[in-house]
């Protein structure tokens, strides 16, 4: 085994054919992860088939089983958490919320991580003007608290999925861009990168087939922990009534319209608010484990803690 301080590049050699047996070992070391990644692709299978085999079920309206209480076996599966205001499953509409709560997560995380990343490189690695002009508007975005921008333009466009990812998106990029200039700033001043230079290089080249393969690691680690940041964000603004409208559903919506039972149908907000917690807290554990994972210096705590069972 090659020594951490060996090793600068990401988790693990990407040419080797055990590459995916060797996450999974990891991965399998830390079971307050294993249970976070089984649990987010419970809710990843939801997002991905819930509307196709549920979204009828869950807009049926059945006045008299208005706010059913929950834990009622009797009933169909669909109504064990019980229903809502108009008597639709609460199972089954999380189930389809999920949808749209992890696009809207997704697409923001990934629009901003992308954006992001390309302006980190290019302000750690250009000249210093263009570097300058590019703090000098991440700067700007972050002048303003990114819920309550997203607030004000969400108060002037039409509340739309691709608005929502759009406006979410904006509000995250100068983190990633300030991430990765950082890296980039320390990776270019390595022997590898000057060795290339010497070697003649193009910059393209440099940047991302020597430079990124290293910022890459820190970049997933960092959406992941804004995977869930961005998705409490949606949850606040459809809560707020300015994020998606009925009759699309998410579980920030869902809550806003539990907010008038709490005293007398607890679980037509506390159902999805309880999602929300658990997806956001699997996210940060995922996260914490990746930080370790990958970070050649930190990983050998996973392989000690496996050696010492």
């Amino acid at each position: 085994m090659v020594h951490p301080s060996n090793n600068n590049n990401t988790l693990l050699v990407a040419d080797s054919p055990s590459a995916f047996v060797q996450v999974l070992q990891l991965l399998w070391r830390d079971k307050v992860a294993t249970a976070a990644v089984l649990f987010l692709l419970i809710i990843i299978c939801c997002a991905l088939f819930g509307p196709m085999m549920l979204e009828d079920v869950a807009t049926k309206q059945n006045l008299r089983g208005r706010n059913s209480p929950p834990f009622d076996f009797s009933k169909d599966w669909t109504l064990w958490l019980g229903g809502d205001a108009l008597g639709r499953p609460l199972l089954a509409r999380i189930i389809v919320a999920a949808s749209n709560t992890i696009m809207v997560a997704a697409g923001a995380v990934f629009c901003s991580l992308l954006i992001g990343s390309i302006l980190g490189l290019i302000a750690g690695y250009t000249s210093k003007l263009v570097s300058q002009i590019i703090m000098r508007l991440a700067d700007v975005i972050m002048s303003f608290p990114s819920l309550l921008l997203a607030v004000i333009v969400l108060y002037m466009l039409p509340a739309s999925v691709g608005n929502l990812i759009i406006v979410l998106a904006i509000t995250r990029i100068p983190v990633y861009l300030r991430t990765a200039r950082a890296e980039v700033l320390e990776i270019r001043e390595r022997m590898f990168v000057q060795a290339a230079q010497v070697m003649g290089a193009s910059t393209p080249r440099i940047v991302f087939r020597h430079i990124l393969p290293l910022v890459f690691p820190t970049l997933i680690t960092i959406a992941t922990l804004d995977f869930a940041f961005v998705m409490l964000a949606e949850s606040s603004l459809s809560f707020l009534g300015i994020g998606i409208q009925p009759p699309e559903i998410t579980w920030g919506l869902m809550v806003a319209q539990g907010r008038p039972y709490l005293t007398s149908a607890w679980w037509l907000s506390f159902w999805p608010g309880l999602a929300i917690i658990l997806t956001t807290l699997s996210l940060n554990l995922l996260s914490n484990w990746m930080r370790v994972a990958l970070d050649p210096q930190q990983r050998w705590r996973l392989e000690i803690s496996d050696e010492n069972v």
